[in-house]
């Protein structure tokens, strides 16, 4: 049975405030006249606006035993009765009398056979791409809301839930199954045969995280795709589930064992087994081309590096150069024939050299005299060849913009592969690449164009990399660097709503108009703050017009302020964190968004406090060992395992915190601080364990780790959090720290540092 506190099925509050008393429960005059006309009793009166408050909160008619004394209090308070009048019925047939009266009041019908009908149809719609019983208990009470139809008890509504859902999942099976030969089933069945020598299942490979994003472990990954596309196809047995159920049975797979799942009848467990490998091979194109973007990002690194060094062994030299070319100027201006003074700079040059070293330390010198580093990247690239070109062969790249030119020089480059010389001399089209690049990679022999083919398998490698984070080059068979135009609506779908949209938003409708709107609203802006330039304090422009922020100094603790902190503490008892966490769930039942994937109850004995131990243990990064050992035999590691693997993930802890901010944010405390309208984007760093995606370098720090990147509003919340790798500019962070945040705090202005910094953001933020 699904857990009814996960659904929006209504229930009343254990203690509603004297609010809530007042503007739901209070009865009006018409409903007063309504009262009186099929009441004589005060007793009848009473329990009849009872019963009419009831339904019109809830939606249907609950016990007179469950409804709150609060509330019963306030309806007699309003009826001016006093305590001797109870609440009930003598005779059935009044309660039933008074039910029938209320619906025809209220204009709603009472649940049955065509109730039901509608709600199937509306669950069985729904369940074709939602799979959570939660869910599809909120669409049957939408339906009969909708509808005006009486709601009937949680129980009903949870078993049309199970039984629809249970039948759209097993056609869907079923439908898998069929397509599925004998020796695809024999594939799929192998995969959880457990080694008697390892005591593993090929199985568990398919759950392998990658590590760092080293060479090594790129071609590991690299082996990885192969082995999970030799799996078999899996696109024609799921054809027909949508992409939303493929996402939660891969789920349910990943989250069981290998013995587990050969418990699963077997058109389910195929189903789960194909889901999760489509999910699989997903994530592992998203990582492999995360571990190429990064190997690049350190061949720049690296080139960078190289090249300071070179210039500062290339400085002795560059002095003893200017000494010569000094040397040879002084000659010229000696008024001396010139073909003595020809000899004379002659000697000078042979003095310090050959000619031909004095040339090669003139290139040398020049080479590497600007920022130009690309030529340097090859040293680097070189070893990483070959398992670029796997990864190039095992990868599918599609240009998303009308600009083909990359993908022409990707042609190129597999044609070329084979190639050991030093120059190619087809014409290829170098637009996609920088001024820097071209120069880099192109020269002119007798009026034709060569490029150097090292430095153009890194230029197109290099603008890969850089087109697959910009968006311009998207990967078949991936999430994250999916073609982000199939998930966009069609012009002709967005265009009747745009003067709907730019109205709510005060905005003009044509594209002359907005940007005559902006450019006029940031002139006003800059008039006003060049007005208040003179009276800032804080704000200093140099000469060179570049602005900067004064450091505000910090002033002094005052004596008063250490004694209201003495005071504050003295008064601050000690808590355990297991008591908070347990006082939190108490106001806030945020442990009710923990459960198994399927949706339904938790099976597990005192399964709250299981919770509240797992968040315990993982919270305070003891992990299941140190927290169960520490906890003398009050729960095994297993367990805490156990329940952190199949009842908790991220989505199931956001929604957690989206209820343990919502009612800290009604204390009196936080609104002493701020009101929650602006907020201010910082990231910490963090020491992780290295072997993983998200651990980088970090230059500043000098260690390996992550930024954990927060969203603290003015009142000091933490409305979103979120890690991130060292080297990534937070910027990109802050718009989808905004949507995520789904908090009754939403902040409308976000200050940040220098990483808050970008165009895009500027621009969407508008």
């Amino acid at each position: 049975m699904a857990s009814i506190e996960r659904t929006a099925y209504p229930r009343f509050k254990p203690t509603p405030t004297t609010q809530e008393l007042f503007e739901l429960y209070t009865p009006t005059s018409e409903e007063l006249i309504f009262a009186q006309s099929l009441t004589r009793s005060p007793t009848h009166r009473l329990t009849l606006l009872v019963l009419l408050k009831a339904f019109q909160r809830l939606g249907y008619f609950p016990r007179l035993t469950e409804v709150p004394v609060a509330i019963v209090q306030h309806i007699r308070g309003c009826l001016r009765v006093g305590e001797d009048v109870a609440v009930g019925y003598g005779e059935p047939r009044t309660l039933y009398r008074h039910y029938r009266a209320i619906r025809t009041y209220l204009q709603v019908l009472a649940y049955g056979r065509e109730a039901r009908h509608q709600a199937i149809h509306a669950v069985y719609a729904a369940a074709q791409t939602m799979d959570n019983p939660a869910d599809l208990i909120n669409v049957a009470l939408e339906t009969l809301i909708k509808e005006r139809y009486e709601l009937p008890a949680f129980s009903t509504v949870d078993r049309l839930v199970r039984r629809v859902r249970t039948l759209v999942n097993q056609r869907f099976f079923r439908a898998v199954f069929q397509r599925l030969s004998t020796a695809d089933q024999a594939r799929l069945d192998a995969l959880l045969i457990t080694d008697p020598r390892l005591h593993r299942s090929v199985y568990n490979r398919l759950k392998q995280v990658p590590k760092r994003p080293t060479l090594t472990h790129l071609q590991e990954w690299l082996d990885h795709l192969t082995w999970l596309l030799s799996l078999g196809a899996v696109e024609h047995p799921l054809g027909g589930l949508p992409p939303l159920k493929r996402k939660h049975f891969a789920l349910e797979a990943k989250a069981l064992d290998a013995a587990e799942l050969r418990d699963v009848t077997a058109p389910k467990r195929y189903a789960l087994l194909l889901c999760l490998i489509q999910r699989m091979r997903t994530q592992t194109r998203d990582q492999l081309a995360e571990m190429f973007i990064k190997r690049m990002h350190t061949f720049r690194q690296h080139a960078k590096e190289e090249l300071a060094r070179l210039r500062v062994q290339h400085q002795e030299k560059t002095v003893q150069l200017v000494s010569l070319l000094a040397d040879v100027v002084t000659a010229c201006e000696h008024p001396s024939p010139d073909e003595e003074v020809g000899r004379r700079i002659k000697g000078l040059v042979t003095a310090r050299g050959t000619p031909a070293q004095l040339r090669e330390d003139c290139e040398a010198i020049a080479a590497y005299n600007s920022d130009n580093y690309h030529p340097l990247l090859w040293r680097y690239y070189r070893s990483h060849r070959r398992t670029l070109f796997r990864l190039l062969h095992a990868l599918t790249f599609t240009s998303t913009t009308q600009d083909q030119s990359l993908m022409v020089a990707l042609d190129v480059l597999r044609a070329q592969e084979g190639r050991r010389g030093e120059w190619l001399t087809d014409p290829v089209d170098l637009s996609f690449a920088s001024e820097r690049w071209q120069r880099t990679v192109g020269r002119m022999h007798e009026g034709m164009l060569q490029l150097h083919r090292r430095h153009f398998e890194v230029c197109v490698f290099w603008h890969v990399a850089e087109e697959l984070k910009s968006g311009d080059l998207c990967l078949a068979g991936s999430e994250a660097y999916a073609d982000y135009r199939e998930q966009l609506l069609a012009w002709t779908e967005c265009e009747p709503l745009v003067a709907n949209y730019c109205r709510e938003l005060d905005l003009p409708t044509t594209a002359e108009a907005f940007v005559d709107h902006l450019r006029s609203w940031l002139d006003d802006t800059t008039r006003r703050v060049d007005a208040l330039y003179p009276t800032n304090g804080h704000l200093v422009i140099d000469d060179t017009g570049k602005p900067s922020l004064k450091r505000t100094p910090a002033a002094a603790p005052r004596p008063s302020a250490k004694l209201l902190e003495a005071a504050v503490l003295s008064r601050m008892p000690e808590r355990n964190l297991l008591d908070v966490l347990a006082n939190v769930d108490y106001y806030t039942q945020w442990t009710r968004h923990c459960g198994p994937l399927s949706g339904s109850d938790p099976k597990l004995d005192r399964a709250t406090e299981r919770y509240l131990l797992t968040t315990f243990a993982h919270g305070c990064n003891l992990g299941p060992m140190q927290a169960a050992r520490h906890m003398r035999g009050a729960v095994s590691a297993h367990t805490l395992s156990f329940v952190n693997r199949r009842h908790v993930n991220a989505a199931k802890l956001n929604a957690a915190s989206r209820d343990i901010i919502n009612l800290y944010a009604r204390f009196p405390l936080p609104k002493l601080w701020g009101e929650g309208k602006t907020a201010a984007a910082d990231g910490t760093k963090y020491e992780l364990y290295d072997q993983n995606l998200l651990a980088e370098y970090h230059i500043r720090y000098g260690s390996y780790g992550g930024i954990a990147y927060h969203h603290i509003a003015d009142n000091y919340i933490a409305l979103f959090s979120h890690f991130i790798p060292c080297g990534v500019w937070e910027a990109v962070y802050i718009i989808e720290g905004l949507l995520q945040n789904t908090s009754d705090i939403q902040p409308d202005t976000v200050h940040a540092d220098t990483q808050g910094q970008a165009l895009p953001v500027f621009g969407l933020a508008h």
